[in-house]
Formats: structure tokens, C-alpha cells, sequence
């Protein structure tokens, strides 16, 4: 053997000696699902992670001799899940409900203001009293709340409290004294105050009227914006969540998730939508989009649109008029010419253009206006989205495929919905609403979100919906139109994959893939092979993103306690 061949046999024992790639942590004995690029299932018995970053996933007897000396979290059989993304959820709304009166799950108005009352004794100091997640639905009222009865429990300041869909808001007499609102101010465009025979105002604004009151709320304070981001955070991290689509943002909403990237306190990834194409779009997009800030904990290449309102508060705008209200069809918030520019505006620059649209005409509003914007501006390779595509007529449904649209769809809106759904819409339209399946066969994406706060931010909750179309007491028998339902894989994907996709950050997030960021759960059951009616109730026990745990479950924490937090009846944002 000459000298070059025994030196290059030599290097080759020495590399064979040692660890194939580096790692520094090695999660061991655990129950590992993730999907692939194509989104098919695989099963792994250990994850094996550099960086932040996945190295490999693989059988135990295959990756402890590619460990080195790496960290070893022994997972003791646990499931092990990618970290599941929000694909539409509002941050700063989750972390304010700490701060103001919390009136979700309310089966009653009296429960609704004994809450009130409550909340405002224990902050007598505040100038007004906020809260939000009323829903006069569940409440089985027949009718708005009024300001005379918000009155009986805060008449000393003004009160402002937001229906769960954060499209209708329920103010005192106080508030509407303040704001100068009497039976000669006018309905807003885009939005409705709701009035009694003698034409005064009862005391609940929808949509656009809503700002006639909410402008004159004082801004929340530098700390009490922290304060709710961080509560937030936590909230997130401990069901699980390793990023979410934040759907609307201002300004001074940019300027904090900045900071908190800066000092490395982001502890999921956001992927912001600008809110509108105004003035805060033109200071913030004045740079281009910002792609993967941080570590990839901040991306802002989107813009949120508003085409209507929602189903509950009959703002939802409709071909025909409701079916249990003949005399309203309910709202649009622009005319087509103006939705049009602001599409054109923001796909021109280079981003993604995300619009809300709930009822029928709304969403074909919206997509007329995409097909005109492509024909000015281009974009139509920008992974544009419709949020929510609640009620699609079924001719419009194929347009999706035609327009390049993902369809950005919330699970538990169904199931929180279908108390009152089909009879805002009737028979023949519900059969175009919550169709996920009708999506998924024509090939249309769909990005699994829950619009939190407006429902609850624990995604198995949506993942459950998907699956079962029953709420968690197993109603109604077999699921609400069953054949629309998700199989749990194609939901697991919509919460991962998909949202990922929706984003632009299928290559680094989404699946366990080599390459790709290490942000993971594990869970106490597996959400597979268990009865489908039992996923909502799963508990995250750890949540790692970018290889660094962000939760772990206390040791005190019991299932109860996990668990029995009030589902957020609504219709959306």
C-alpha cells in the first residue's frame, strides 16, 4: 500500500470514530411523530438537535451514536409533536384580556354582570372599565344588551366591553356621553349603532361604529403593553404554540416585538400582518419586508385586511339578506374600488396580502378584488390568503385554486358557531360554510388557526373541532356535518405544515426535518391513537423552540386545572 493510500485508510478510521454530526441535545425515548415535506407521517424514537437546529430524527439504537456528547432529555415514552402554529391569532388582544374584565363562557347576562361589577370594584382607580367576550347568543337573550343595564353595575365611569368577536361592543351611558353619541350621530361607514324604536342609541356599536366610543379609551401605557405581550408569551408556551400568525399590528405593536427580540424574550415566532395599508404600513414597510429577524423569531411580510364583519353580531356581509333577519345583509367595510388599492398597494411592495371575510358576498368581494390587483400589480405568487372563508358561496369555492389562495380557517369557529349558524344563513348556504374538505379536494391549502382571543389559544381544541365537529361534551351526536370534517393527520398538518406554508416558512418550520428549526412539544397522550373525542383535553408537559425549553408543566399542576378553562364562544375577528 503506498504512504498517500495508508494515510488516507488512517483519516478514514478516524472519522468513522467519530460522531457523525455534531449535536447538543438529544431527546431520547420518546413517542415522535412529524410529517415530512409532502407531508406524509413518520414515526421516530429520538431527535437529535444542533443549535437550535434538527439534525436528525431516527430510531434510539440509530442516533445515540451519533450523540456525542450531547445533552440527553430522556422523554420516557412521551409524545413528542412539532411545535403547532396559529396560523390567526391576535397577541396583544390575548395578553389584554389579563388586564381587563374577562366575560368569556358566560351563560347568562346577570353572570355577565356580576363579572362587571366585580372587576370594576377591584380597580377603582382605573378611568375606564374594559372587557371583552360577551356573547348575547349564548346568553339565549333574543336581543343586544343595553347601556341602562351596564349601567346598574358602572355608572361612575365609562365602560366599554367587546362581544367575543370583536366585532360589536356593548358600552354604558357614560361612555356614550362622552363620545357625544345621541339619536342624531349617524352610522359610521362599515358600521351600525343599534338603536330602539324612538331611534336612540341602545348601547351596542358594531363594527365601524365601534371607534365612535373606542377612540376615546386612553392608549395603553408602555408597561401594560410588556406586560400583556409577556402574558401573552406565557399563555402561548404553555399550550404549546411555537409560533402564530399575529393578525394585525400597529406600530407601536412593532416597535415591542422588535424589543423583545432584541433581549431574546420572544419565546414563539410571530409572523406579523401590518393592520391596514395606512399610515402604520407605510412607516413600517418604508424598509421592505422583515424576514426572519432574530433568529426567526420575527417576520413581518403581510398585511391584514378587513372586507366585513362577523356571523354572530349579523355584520357578515351576504349575497342575500339573513335568514332569521330579512331586512339586513349585513355589512361591507369597503367599496371594490378601495379594496382593490389597498391590495394593490401592498402586493406592489412586496407583500402578502391577508383579507378577513366571513360571510358570501365578503368573500367574493374579496376575490374579484384579488383578480383585478393581479391584473395591475402582479403578487398572485405571494401565497395570498382569505381569512376565515367562513361562508363561501360553492361557485366560489374553486376560485381559491384559480386566484392562488390559501384559505385561512379557524376549527372551533364551527363548533362554537353551529348554535346559531345555520340560522343566520339557512339551509342550502351553510352547505359553503366551514367546508374544509371542499377546500383540501380541490387542493386548496388550508392554515389552522384559532383567532384567539376570540376562541381559546389551546390549538388541540381546534384540533379536536377538526376532527369531531363536536364541542367537548360530544354534541351533537357523530358531528355537525360530519363530512366536512379533518382526518387527525390533515389537521396536524393544517397546524403545522400548512400554517407554515401560509407564512413562507415551510423550509425552516413546520416538521422535524433536518435542517429545520427544533421547536417541539411533548404531550401526555397520543393524539392518534386515542378516541378523537379525547384530544382537546391534552396537556402540553414541555414546550422547546429553537432547542431551548420555553414551558414545562409545574409539578403541582393538576388535569383539572389544565383543562377546565372556559371555551371562548363567538363568532370572529
Amino acid at each position: 500500500m503506498s504512504p498517500c493510500m495508508r494515510v488516507a485508510v488512517l483519516l478514514s478510521m478516524l472519522v468513522a470514530a467519530q460522531p457523525i454530526c455534531a449535536a447538543d441535545l438529544m431527546v431520547d425515548h420518546v413517542n415522535g411523530y412529524t410529517l415530512d415535506s409532502s407531508g406524509k407521517l413518520q414515526r421516530f424514537e429520538a431527535l437529535l438537535v444542533d443549535d437550535g437546529k434538527v439534525v436528525a430524527t431516527g430510531r434510539h439504537a440509530d442516533l445515540i451514536k451519533r450523540a456525542g456528547d450531547a445533552s440527553v432529555i430522556d422523554g420516557k415514552g412521551r409524545t413528542l409533536l412539532p411545535g403547532l402554529i396559529d396560523a390567526h391569532g391576535h397577541v396583544m388582544g390575548l395578553g389584554a384580556m389579563s388586564l381587563q374584565a374577562d366575560l368569556t363562557g358566560t351563560t347568562t347576562l346577570d353572570e355577565a354582570l356580576a363579572r362587571v361589577k366585580n372587576f370594576a370594584a377591584g380597580h377603582a382607580d382605573s378611568p375606564w372599565v374594559l372587557g371583552r367576550g360577551w356573547n348575547q347568543v349564548t346568553w339565549k337573550l333574543g336581543r343586544f344588551p343595553t347601556a341602562s343595564e351596564l349601567d346598574a353595575v358602572v355608572a361612575d365611569r365609562p365602560a366599554l366591553l367587546s362581544r367575543v368577536d370583536g366585532h360589536a361592543a356593548w358600552a354604558n351611558t357614560a361612555a356614550m356621553r362622552l363620545a357625544g353619541i345621541d339619536r342624531d350621530t349617524k352610522d359610521p361607514s362599515g358600521g351600525r349603532i343599534e338603536r330602539d324604536a324612538e331611534g336612540n342609541p341602545t348601547g351596542v356599536f358594531v363594527d365601524g361604529a365601534i371607534d365612535l366610543i373606542a377612540n376615546r379609551v386612553p392608549e395603553p401605557t408602555p408597561t401594560q403593553r410588556e406586560q400583556a405581550l409577556t402574558e401573552a408569551l406565557k399563555q402561548m408556551a404553555s399550550v404549546g404554540l411555537t409560533g402564530v400568525a399575529d393578525a394585525g399590528i400597529d406600530r407601536q405593536t412593532y416597535a415591542l416585538y422588535r424589543q423583545f427580540a432584541d433581549q431574546g424574550k420572544l419565546s414563539a415566532r410571530i409572523y406579523a400582518m401590518i393592520g391596514g395599508t395606512g399610515e402604520d404600513f407605510d412607516a413600517i414597510s418604508k424598509d421592505g419586508p422583515l424576514i426572519g429577524y432574530g433568529r426567526d423569531f420575527l417576520t413581518v411580510r403581510s398585511v391584514k385586511l378587513y372586507a366585513d364583519g362577523a356571523l354572530g353580531s349579523r355584520g357578515a356581509a351576504l349575497l342575500t339578506p339573513y335568514a332569521d333577519d330579512p331586512h339586513n345583509s349585513g355589512l361591507l367595510f369597503n367599496t371594490p374600488e378601495a379594496l382593490t388599492a389597498m391590495i394593490s398597494k401592498a402586493l406592489g411592495k412586496g407583500y402578502q396580502v391577508c383579507v378577513h371575510a366571513i360571510g358570501d358576498k365578503a368573500n367574493r368581494e374579496v376575490l374579484d378584488s384579488f383578480a383585478a390587483a393581479y391584473k395591475t400589480s402582479g403578487g398572485k405568487d405571494l401565497r395570498n390568503r382569505i381569512e376565515h372563508a367562513q361562508v363561501v358561496a360553492l361557485d366560489d369555492i374553486p376560485r381559491f385554486v384559480d386566484l392562488n389562495l390559501i384559505a385561512s380557517m379557524q376549527p372551533t369557529h364551527a363548533t362554537s358557531d353551529m348554535n346559531m349558524a345555520e340560522d343566520r344563513v339557512g339551509h342550502e348556504r351553510i352547505k359553503g360554510a366551514y367546508a374544509w374538505q371542499r377546500f383540501l379536494e380541490q387542493g386548496t391549502k388550508i392554515a389552522g388557526g384559532s383567532d384567539f382571543p376570540v376562541e381559546s389559544p389551546n390549538p388541540f381544541f381546534g384540533l379536536h373541532a377538526a376532527v369531531t365537529r363536536q364541542d367537548h361534551e360530544g354534541h351533537p351526536p357523530g358531528g355537525w356535518y360530519p363530512d366536512q370534517a379533518l382526518s387527525i393527520t390533515e389537521a396536524l398538518r393544517a397546524f403545522t405544515l400548512d400554517a407554515a406554508y401560509a407564512a413562507h416558512q415551510e423550509k425552516t418550520l413546520g416538521t422535524l426535518e433536518p435542517g429545520k428549526w427544533a421547536d417541539f412539544i411533548l404531550v401526555d397522550q397520543d393524539i392518534f391513537t386515542i378516541d378523537p373525542k379525547k384530544i382537546w383535553s391534552s396537556r402540553v408537559l414541555e414546550t422547546w423552540v429553537g432547542g431551548h425549553r420555553v414551558y414545562e408543566q409545574p409539578a403541582d399542576e393538576t388535569p383539572a386545572e389544565k383543562t377546565a378553562k372556559p371555551d371562548r364562544k363567538k363568532s370572529q375577528d
